[in-house]
């Protein structure tokens, strides 16, 4: 479960939350949650547009939606609306329990040819190009070996990282989305080992049809937050939607920025899911040259039109690590990038720092990339 902590800071009366049924460890659950990003919200004292805030509990973690400039009838419907959506991408997407992409994992153990959900097979053909385009460093076809680290159940007290011989042998097999042979929608894999896990693209891809949906309704500001993942799209009025990004080592916010118009932010970050085992950390990203937790790298954020390709690429470049994260970045074009080393050391493109208010500046040592 990648965490996050949201916090909505605002004073209008106008603001209203959603009446949805709270699961029964909620309470609990939420005081465990990381911060990742927060959503911070200004209202004067005039009066306002309507405000909705609405909890969706799906990917095993939660879903804020904040709905800005709609009335009450319109809100409730859009809601209902993600609900049905966000139930159904669990259903079809979530490696864990019986899905479209369980069962299709089943049948690429067997070697022979079966056909593709549709509700998958965009996932996987936009999935092909990226893990292409990073040399491999997203590759959600390692998933036999996301479970064998079991980091979905990173809290429980006596996990452990697993055996070194049974991580050399998934690695040795090099499971990657090139073994996959795919004729429209008729597919095999040559490698029995390849298994989907989508972790590092669902919640960004799942977010931007969301987006969609929502202008296909007449709404057009609005902010999806999801684990490491926030999408927004137009203003909070006469402002920005301002996100700030959680600091890697600290409470709170190690800087923020305003979002413009429609635009994903991804973090990944070291911070989200770990687990200490003979005083070591072990985080849950994980570099599929070796099968161990990337070294190197404490967070990486970045920020692109499309939240399916933030998401990405801040996996990969976490993974890239210090030494390659630039070149990836400029490989993949990306110009909003900050990256933050083992050591806390900050390195952000000239076009994020443009951008970027950090919340200590003075305290902040920051080095500014060449352009991309």
């Amino acid at each position: 479960m990648k965490k996050f902590y949201l916090r909505i800071l605002r004073t209008s009366s106008m603001n209203r939350q959603s009446n949805i049924p709270a699961p029964r460890d909620f309470l609990t659950s939420c005081k465990s949650f990381y911060l990742s990003f927060f959503i911070i919200l200004f209202s004067g004292c005039t009066q306002q547009p309507e405000e909705f805030h609405h909890t969706i509990l799906q990917f095993d973690t939660l879903i804020n939606v904040t709905l800005y400039n709609v009335d009450e009838e319109l809100a409730a419907r859009a809601f209902a609306s993600l609900d049905r959506d966000f139930e159904h991408y669990q259903k079809s997407w979530t490696p864990y329990e019986p899905s479209a992409l369980t069962r299709i994992n089943q049948l690429i153990a067997t070697g022979k040819t079966f056909s593709v959900a549709p509700s998958v097979l965009p996932l996987i053909t936009q999935s092909i190009t990226l893990s292409e385009q990073t040399g491999n460093l997203y590759n959600p076809a390692i998933g036999k070996l996301i479970k064998l680290w079991q980091f979905h159940r990173h809290e429980d007290p006596d996990i452990k990282p697993p055996q070194a011989e049974e991580i050399a042998a998934l690695v040795a097999a090099r499971p990657q989305l090139d073994n996959l042979q795919l004729d429209g929608i008729r597919m095999y894999s040559k490698n029995p080992l390849v298994e989907l896990n989508f972790g590092a693209f669902a919640k960004g891809y799942a977010v931007d049809m969301s987006v969609q949906h929502l202008r296909e309704m007449g709404i057009h500001d609005a902010v999806f937050a999801v684990g490491g993942d926030i999408k927004t799209t137009g203003r909070h009025g006469d402002r920005a939607w301002r996100v700030g990004i959680r600091h890697p080592r600290q409470e709170g916010v190690i800087a923020s920025i305003d979002m413009q118009g429609e635009e994903g932010i991804s973090t990944s970050g070291d911070y989200e899911r770990f687990f200490l085992y003979q005083g070591k950390r072990y985080h849950h990203i994980l570099d599929p040259r070796t099968g161990y937790p990337a070294q190197g790298t404490q967070a990486v954020t970045v920020v692109h039109a499309d939240s399916a390709m933030a998401d990405v690429a801040a996996t990969a470049l976490f993974v890239a690590g210090p030494e390659h994260w630039f070149d990836l970045a400029k490989k993949l074009q990306l110009k909003q990038v900050m990256f933050i080393d083992e050591n806390g050391r900050i390195q952000v493109t000239p076009e994020m720092m443009k951008r970027l208010m950090f919340s200590h500046p003075d305290k902040t040592t920051i080095q500014i990339t060449a352009p991309l």
